[in-house]
């Protein structure tokens, strides 16, 4: 198998893993009206997979939920943050803009999205368009901010180095190679 083929079924593994942690975290460590670990997971996966993977896995993680008795908010409230995140991530690669990607995408995209989505396929009527998003803000801000202190974690001990080599390249790169590569890439 080559390379290329090595770097896809690791992403879709990693995103088939995240989707299901963010399933189970959100699904036992609840509090009401907030799932924070799953914007916890939609940071972890927009740094380490990219924006549409990590879409993916929220997706993944927000129709489990809906199968456990949730409304379309478990999917509404999870996709549009990891996708922005991601694309900031991409552009800067700095985690805190990742964190505010997810929180922007979540809060306000999600948060208008959910509005007119409860209204046809539940029948639920809010007084105005933006009624979701005070509820989606806070949820997304705490679990973004536990997403970035575990990337940062990742970060300074070298572990989120040698698993982006691993989703990229297909092969970790470990501190020996790039020594005799020559030094840091």
């Amino acid at each position: 198998m080559n390379d290329r083929n090595t770097v896809t079924i690791r992403k879709m593994v990693l995103t088939a893993m995240l989707g299901c942690l963010a399933f189970v975290l959100s699904t036992f460590v609840y509090f009401p009206q907030m799932a924070p670990f799953q914007h916890f997971v939609d940071v972890i996966a927009a740094v380490l997979l990219g924006p549409w993977y990590a879409c993916a896995a929220a997706f993944l993680a927000g129709i489990l939920r809906m199968m456990t008795g949730r409304t379309i908010q478990a999917v509404v409230g999870a996709i549009f943050g990891p996708i922005l995140g991601g694309l900031l991530y991409r552009r800067f690669h700095n985690v805190f803009l990742t964190a505010i990607g997810e929180v922007l995408g979540t809060g306000f995209i999600g948060g208008s999205v959910a509005y007119p989505l409860m209204t046809k396929f539940y029948g639920v009527t809010q007084p105005n368009w933006w009624f979701y998003i005070p509820f989606y803000i806070p949820s997304a801000a705490m679990g973004a901010a536990m997403g970035v202190m575990v990337v940062l974690i990742l970060k300074k001990t070298g572990v989120l180095a040698r698993m982006q080599a691993a989703l990229t390249t297909g092969r970790p790169e470990t501190a020996a190679a790039r020594n005799q590569a020559g030094g840091k890439r």
